[in-house]
């Protein structure tokens, strides 16, 4: 586990009137350390409106790591959402966290 991570949290949420949404303007960082950042898979999605390109991630961390499922992380100074429930492995001498995390490429 060598690669730098940070996990952050929004703190509230913005209201209008159709719906609401994470403030991501007043985020918090809620965790700091090393993790284990391998990649993937990377492909691209068509729609007659738009090509939009994805790249995914496995990110390993420590148990001690809290993670929701809308948390971000920041790696490498790229910004990435959480896709799907962090899956905390706790039976084996190598307790650790994983996560699905992606971002949008353009």
């Amino acid at each position: 586990m060598t690669d730098p991570v940070e996990v952050w949290r929004a703190t509230g949420t913005v209201e209008s009137v159709y719906t609401s949404r994470l403030d991501w303007g007043q985020a918090v960082r809620v965790w700091a350390g090393s993790g284990s950042v391998q990649p993937e898979k990377a492909y691209e999605s068509y729609s007659p409106a738009r090509d939009v390109s994805q790249e995914r991630l496995s990110v390993f961390l420590p148990l001690a790591a809290v993670v929701t499922d809308t948390d971000r992380l920041l790696i490498e100074g790229r910004w990435y959402e959480v896709d799907g429930d962090p899956r905390r492995h706790t039976q084996t001498s190598r307790r650790h966290t994983r996560l699905t995390v992606w971002r949008a490429l353009r």
